[in-house]
């Protein structure tokens, strides 16, 4: 055999050894690894009838409780329905998870594709030339995340907090439409902390799920006698608007540097760029919302409203 047909031959064998995964009489064929976490990772697929590409979020059950946590996520998808809240195409659970014989299951969420990624991923881009995005963009991009904010935090019975919101978790349509996703990490909005135990056992899970630049002071330390409420979402909304305005969490650089960011976040201290070239508006608008105090720091109607007040003196001074 010459070397033109063993290419094609290896080239057809990739082919017909590409994966393919069945979810509910629908096959998808994986193309590539978009990501993966410390609970997950995520496909770009493909469906093998229509050629429309999907993202396809795997997560691996070890035990009964991971797949309690999988199925809970899977039901938030399902309820909160916003158009700046992703969509759930499809979903099952695979297998059965036990920890006791060992075994495992997985579930297979079959989510929208934006080819432009993250804003996490967009802001990156820019900051390698320094490129600020207009103020314009800024408040629009923040309203329109905050909306879907207010929605959760009004959901009916029950408030909900996303409980980790970050530039990583907010995908960007073809029209700069931010859309949050990564529902994984929600929950009730309110929590009464009744003993060390109790706060143990949240401090432990906002460990694993809460992303610690982006986390609430109140969620490293939590005390053995309080309420936690969606106020923790507020703070990582203030992390958010630094970022939108310089690019990264005003604690990821806390971290680059290898300091405390433990002690930066409880401190409560923010630090902006001396050659800043936004207004100073626009800082006073992010302290307003990073509050240490979560008892000081304000509810989501306050912020979207605080903002929309901004944004009009911005339209009226053009």
């Amino acid at each position: 055999m010459n070397t033109l047909g063993l290419s094609m031959l290896l080239k057809m064998g990739c082919i017909c050894t590409r994966e393919t995964v069945d979810i509910n009489g629908v096959k998808y064929v994986i193309k590539e690894r978009l990501g993966e976490g410390g609970f997950s990772c995520v496909d770009l697929v493909e469906n093998t009838s229509t050629k429309k590409k999907y993202a396809l979020k795997r997560i691996t059950c070890h035990g009964i409780e991971d797949q309690k946590i999988t199925i809970e996520e899977i039901g938030y998808h399902k309820k909160l329905r916003h158009p700046n809240i992703i969509e759930l195409i499809d979903s099952v659970i695979k297998g059965s998870a036990d920890i006791v014989v060992q075994t495992t299951s997985e579930a297979f969420l079959v989510l929208p594709y934006y080819p432009r990624g993250t804003l996490h991923d967009y802001l990156t881009i820019r900051s390698f030339s320094k490129k600020f995005l207009e103020v314009r963009d800024i408040v629009r991009l923040f309203l329109e995340i905050s909306d879907a904010v207010r929605y959760m935090h009004s959901y009916i019975p029950e408030p909900i907090a996303h409980r980790d919101l970050k530039t990583g978790n907010v995908c960007l349509t073809d029209n700069m439409d931010p859309i949050l996703m990564d529902l994984g990490s929600c929950a009730p909005a309110k929590v009464q902390i009744c003993g060390a135990q109790d706060a143990q056992k949240l401090q432990d899970v906002a460990s694993e799920r809460c992303s610690m630049t982006y986390r609430a002071p109140e969620l490293f330390h939590v005390e053995s006698y309080c309420v936690i409420d969606q106020r923790t979402d507020i703070w990582s909304l203030g992390c958010i608007l630094y970022a939108l305005l310089y690019f990264k969490s005003p604690y990821d650089v806390v971290y680059e540097r290898g300091d405390s960011v433990n002690l930066a976040v409880i401190s409560g201290v923010i630090h902006f760029p001396e050659d800043s070239p936004f207004d100073k508006n626009l800082h006073d608008l992010i302290l307003f919302i990073l509050k240490s105090n979560p008892t000081e720091r304000p509810f989501i109607d306050d912020v979207i409203a605080k903002v929309t007040e901004f944004q009009r003196k911005v339209e009226n001074a053009v």
